[in-house]
């Protein structure tokens, strides 16, 4: 079966829609809490500007490997060595997959369909993977090497379909990607609306050659960032002003509109800020340039 076939079936499972709505209830409350948003934003990775579930998942994807080698050189003579090798990388990768899972879903509560859909059954699959895992590590502790071996190869399969899936979502979906558009901006000074349209303390729209621009005006400075929610792509022209931050009307990632850093996720990628001036009425944005130009 094709990839194109196996995401366009998990697509028609149109019976997982209620569990999907109702999982992403459930972890916006989990969140509720005072210092919610900070754990939050700790879980995305806003405070390293990549999301944090992907540095997590090589944790138990390269400590399940290792279990497997350690295993397949144990299974060829007696050697405690390889045993207990293998024995701490199933446990430590079991440790990184509570981690991995906690940032995934923490991801997932903000995401829409189809991606949705696909992240709850990667979820479900990875769920799979650590309980045979998990068996495997007790048949060991008891003193049944075979069936721990067995049990980390089956559980080594099932994880690898589950990465898959995530694969998936980061190059099918654009989970995790950064949406903005700061490549399309131009280097040198071109207009794109009039000062007269730029009101006070209210963002506007406007573009360049296609491309979204935000503006915000305070005083007689106007801000500029790229129009385009670094998340997934909602328009930061239709969002609303939280003191000097525009939160996206989407999934209400939080930027910064002094110097476009992510304030509050679900984004990690910081929102391209443009440089502005204004010309016989009219206002020019560029991209950012090097602070020697």
């Amino acid at each position: 079966m094709s990839e194109r076939d196996w995401i366009a079936g998990i697509a028609r499972q149109d019976w997982l829609e209620p569990v999907e709505k109702r999982g992403q209830e459930l972890v916006h409350e989990l969140f509720k809490f005072e210092g919610g948003a900070k754990a939050k934003n700790f879980l995305h990775g806003t405070w390293m500007g990549h999301p944090l579930h992907v540095v997590l998942t090589d944790i138990p994807i390269g400590a399940w490997t290792a279990a497997i080698v350690f295993d397949a050189i144990d299974s060829m003579g007696k050697r405690k060595r390889f045993c207990a090798a293998a024995d701490v990388a199933v446990a430590l990768g079991l440790a990184g997959a509570l981690g991995a899972a906690v940032t995934g879903m923490t991801d997932w509560q903000d995401i829409d369909p189809p991606a949705r859909r696909i992240g709850l059954v990667h979820a479900l699959i990875n769920i799979a993977s650590v309980g045979l895992f998990a068996g495997s590590l007790v048949a060991r502790r008891r003193g049944n090497r075979a069936a721990g071996r067995s049990l980390a190869a089956l559980g080594y399969a099932v994880s690898a379909t589950a990465a898959r899936l995530g694969g998936t979502l980061v190059y099918g979906e654009k989970i995790g990607v950064d949406h903005s558009s700061r490549e399309k901006f131009p280097e040198q000074f071109s207009t794109v609306i009039s000062e007269s349209e730029v009101g006070e303390d209210k963002p506007v729209g406007a573009d360049y050659k296609g491309t979204p621009v935000v503006l915000v005006k305070r005083g007689s400075q106007i801000y500029a960032l790229d129009g385009t929610c670094s998340h997934l792509g909602g328009p930061l022209a239709e969002g609303k002003l939280q003191g000097d931050t525009i939160v996206c009307p989407w999934h209400g990632s939080q930027f910064s509109i002094l110097d476009g850093h992510v304030e509050n996720g679900p984004s990690v990628h910081p929102q391209p800020c443009l440089e502005v001036r204004i010309k016989n009425g009219q206002v020019e944005i560029r991209r950012e340039q090097p602070a020697s130009e």
